[in-house]
């Protein structure tokens, strides 16, 4: 009888064993866990604001994981932050000044940089102007008392602004009427608000306010091209992700978003 339950035990053992017993590895379709959590500080100007937030969203879907931290404002302001340290995996520049700075001192890692969008200069008025604005070359006249510009040292807007004047000629005139703005979005706040009587932006920044129209464009030649250079940063504590991130506002579905808000993608 011992020999009969002992054989009978080594059975019931063997049954078990062959249905996948407790250490047996987990079967294939088990799902994986969850990536590590991964926070991007991302810099970018600040007419970047509206598609970068979308395509934040978007990005997302995909890579819950991934939360990302901007910083919006003049490209001038963001290069400072990052030369003094500030936390940043990734720049997106409205010049290449900006990036030029950064990429001269080996801020930059190496091989990421690449221009990703273009954009227009435009002159704008309160939506309720009646000052019969027509061009660039009234606001040396007596029909603007003020108008707002980036500052040119550091807002990219406010450099094509001065190159614009300068070419026209009539750059003195204007300075004498300028108020500077910190950033594109404080130029078209001031506009929209009437504070002013008229000022230059990025078409992008004209084309989502339903407070200010559109006079013109700058002249063909006044100003150089306005490019968005962009670029991962050295010293990313997380630069496979940063680099994730740069390739994915390349692609087809980021395309469709910066056309969405009026730029123009550079292939």
């Amino acid at each position: 009888m011992k020999k009969i339950f002992m054989a009978a035990l080594l059975l019931v053992t063997m049954i078990f064993a062959g249905c996948g017993g407790g250490d047996n590895p987990a079967p294939k379709e088990e799902k994986k866990a969850d990536a590590e959590p991964v926070e991007l500080h991302v810099a970018a100007a600040a007419s970047l604001t509206n598609a970068m937030n979308e395509l934040a969203e978007l990005y997302n879907k995909d890579n819950p994981n991934v939360k990302i931290v901007f910083n919006f404002g003049s490209s001038g302001a963001l290069q400072q932050a990052i030369e003094n340290g500030g936390e940043t995996d990734l720049f997106y520049s409205a010049a290449q000044k900006q990036m030029n700075a950064l990429e001269e001192k080996g801020e930059l890692a190496e091989g990421t940089r690449k221009d990703l969008l273009r954009n227009e200069v435009v002159l704008i008025v309160p939506i309720d102007s009646t000052k019969e604005i027509m061009s660039y070359e009234d606001v040396a006249t007596d029909k603007v008392e003020k108008i707002a510009l980036g500052e040119p040292k550091g807002v990219p807007v406010g450099q094509y602004s001065e190159e614009i004047f300068t070419a026209l000629n009539i750059l003195d005139a204007v300075k004498a009427k300028a108020v500077y703005g910190s950033d594109v979005r404080q130029v078209l706040a001031w506009t929209e608000s009437g504070e002013v009587d008229c000022g230059v932006v990025y078409a992008t920044d004209a084309a989502i306010s339903d407070k200010v129209k559109v006079i013109c464009a700058a002249p063909e030649g006044t100003h150089k091209p306005v490019i968005y250079p962009a670029a991962a940063i050295k010293s990313s504590k997380n630069l496979d992700a940063a680099k994730m991130f740069l390739d994915f506002t390349s692609s087809d579905a980021a395309k469709a978003v910066f056309e969405k808000y009026g730029f123009k993608v550079v292939e």
